[in-house]
């Protein structure tokens, strides 16, 4: 059996993988995506790959790309989503609904006879039960598959996947050979996920440490808050499941307890609740948004208190499907690894701080990296609170190039330049977590104002509205493309200035021209990106913002 994936790099296409791998029946897999994986690494071994964004600007050459790609497939399982940039309507749509309409007409056009696709609880439309939940212990009543599901107004993501579902309507009936299946699952987390959904949701500054440390002395929750939630394991079984037997129609997918707001106080270590009303809640959610101190938007809280809670009975009796993890295991999981910081080796997944992961540039992990060039002792000739302020200066500005670099892979996904702005994320990244174990070892503690600066100064760079509020301006992205080049000039100075003195302080020289070389790789990257900005920030016949 042939089984073709859209989006397959990402949560839940990285788990499916997984599964698809351990069943016996299926002998091919194909996995779209955007940015490719790994191909010699697990999951993602194995497969047959094809970098296609469902959303490109030709909109005939990818339904095209994607009929090629689905050629012979026996089921197309439509993963592809984003959420980001969330004040970009018109891409939103025409990524999530339009790739999905582009997704159906390529799966006809290929003749395949069976397509699932992902919606979600959030595609339910309003349920006026949940209005009535006043106790923290009440739970509003189970719906099945027949609830209208036509999304919830004000949350971008409700309402294009209630517009996914009405398009699936309308595909279905003009297309009554092929089959359709869809399947509604409630939050999705692994520990693998983490650190994509911290950077989604959180911010890459939350203190997520804190959680489960019993450092919060009460949590305010809006009043009514009921969740469901499913392992991206468990919803991966169900995609398995659903894609070699056929299913057809709609499925709820969860496990099986609900999440009270004692629960999230439990997991969060607060063990003590207030309820707020929603309005409240929806108000601090807007105004943290609003300031770019947090990347989720109000319209996630609407969603939250306006689904219905899911009756999953279809999906045990006609897929044969149940829940191997509880909801709260699910998110106590997800924490953790918040915690820890975990990631995966997917484009999407990457760890915010993950010492397993390569250098890019190096070919080692960031702890083989340290201790190959550490070698020495520090000569007494240095003066080391000078070098403990120059470390923590190029520290400074590292933290700051990567929480601006994390906002521009959120808001820049469109642009034909995303590949160049992707790869230097996640190079920056390790070369800040180099310097910062690096600093370590040389027992060296820059002062924490210094990264407090670094976070306040981005802080206040997001608010910076280029002659624009509403939307992105042209300029955005040329500005940042000459600021990131600047931060790259420092940093070379600085990997010149340790390899300069490399004999004085214990460390490996030769390390430092592998990382000024590539440096200057980033520049050339950097160089790529303000090219395409400089040609169109300025004009109006032009668009920045395509890919």
């Amino acid at each position: 059996m042939k089984i073709a994936i859209t989006g397959a790099s990402g949560n839940v296409g990285t788990a499916l993988l997984r599964a698809l791998h351990n069943d016996n029946s299926v002998t091919d897999i194909v996995g779209i995506s955007r940015r490719t994986p790994p191909e010699d690494e697990e999951p993602y071994a194995g497969v047959e790959w094809h970098s296609i964004d469902v959303g490109a600007a030709d909109e005939k050459q990818t339904i095209s790309a994607l009929a090629n790609a689905f050629a012979g497939a026996d089921s197309i399982v439509h993963l592809a989503w984003i959420i980001y940039p969330n004040h970009d309507r018109e891409l939103l749509r025409r990524v999530n609904v339009e790739g999905t309409r582009r997704v159906l007409e390529a799966s006809a056009r290929a003749g395949v006879k069976h397509v699932v696709v992902a919606s979600s609880i959030g595609a339910y439309s309003p349920d006026k039960a949940r209005k009535d939940v006043s106790d923290s212990k009440d739970t509003p009543p189970l719906r099945r598959e027949d609830f209208p599901a036509r999304g919830i107004a004000g949350s971008h993501y409700s309402e294009d996947k209630g517009a996914v579902e009405e398009l699936l309507d309308t595909f279905q009936a003009a297309h009554p050979d092929i089959t359709i299946a869809r399947l509604r699952p409630g939050l999705i987390f692994q520990a693998d996920a983490a650190s994509e959904i911290q950077r989604f949701f959180l911010g890459s500054a939350a203190p997520v440490q804190l959680a489960g440390r019993g450092t919060i002395p009460v949590l305010p929750l809006p009043r009514g808050l009921r969740a469901q939630a499913v392992h991206a394991d468990d919803i991966a079984q169900a995609y398995r499941l659903a894609a070699t037997t056929g299913a057809s129609g709609a499925f709820n997918i969860c496990a099986d307890d609900v999440l009270y707001p004692q629960d999230f106080a439990d997991l969060l270590g607060a063990g003590t609740f207030f309820e707020v009303p929603p309005v409240a809640a929806r108000a601090a959610v807007f105004a943290a948004h609003r300031s770019g101190a947090l990347p989720m938007d109000p319209g996630w809280i609407d969603m939250a208190m306006g689904v219905p809670l899911m009756d999953t009975t279809r999906a045990k009796t006609e897929l044969g499907w149940t829940p191997t993890r509880t909801a709260k295991d699910t998110v106590r999981e997800l924490l953790d690894a918040m915690t820890a910081g975990t990631g995966h080796n997917s484009p999407s997944l990457w760890a915010e701080d993950d010492d397993t992961k390569s250098l890019p540039h190096l070919g080692i992990t960031v702890a083989e990296a340290v201790r190959a060039t550490r070698v020495g002792s520090v000569s007494p000739q240095i003066d080391a609170k000078l070098l403990e302020r120059y470390l923590g200066n190029h520290l400074t500005g590292a933290r700051g190039a990567v929480e601006r670099l994390d906002m521009m892979t959120l808001n820049y996904q469109d642009t034909p330049v995303f590949p160049q702005i992707a790869r230097i994320a996640i190079e920056i990244r390790a070369d800040r977590d180099f310097l910062e174990r690096l600093t370590r070892e040389l027992g060296l503690s820059p002062k924490p104002v210094q990264g407090a600066a670094a976070w306040a100064g981005e802080m206040v760079g997001r608010l910076k509205p280029n002659g624009r509020v509403a939307k992105r301006s042209p300029l955005a992205l040329l500005l940042e493309s000459e600021m990131m080049r600047s931060a790259v000039m420092g940093k070379i100075g600085g990997w010149e200035t340790l390899r300069d003195n490399s004999a004085d302080l214990g460390l490996e020289p030769g390390i430092f021209d592998d990382l000024i070389d590539a440096a200057h790789g980033q520049l050339q990257l950097i160089s790529d990106i303000h090219h395409h900005a400089s040609l169109t920030a300025l004009r109006q016949d032009r668009e920045t913002y395509r890919g």
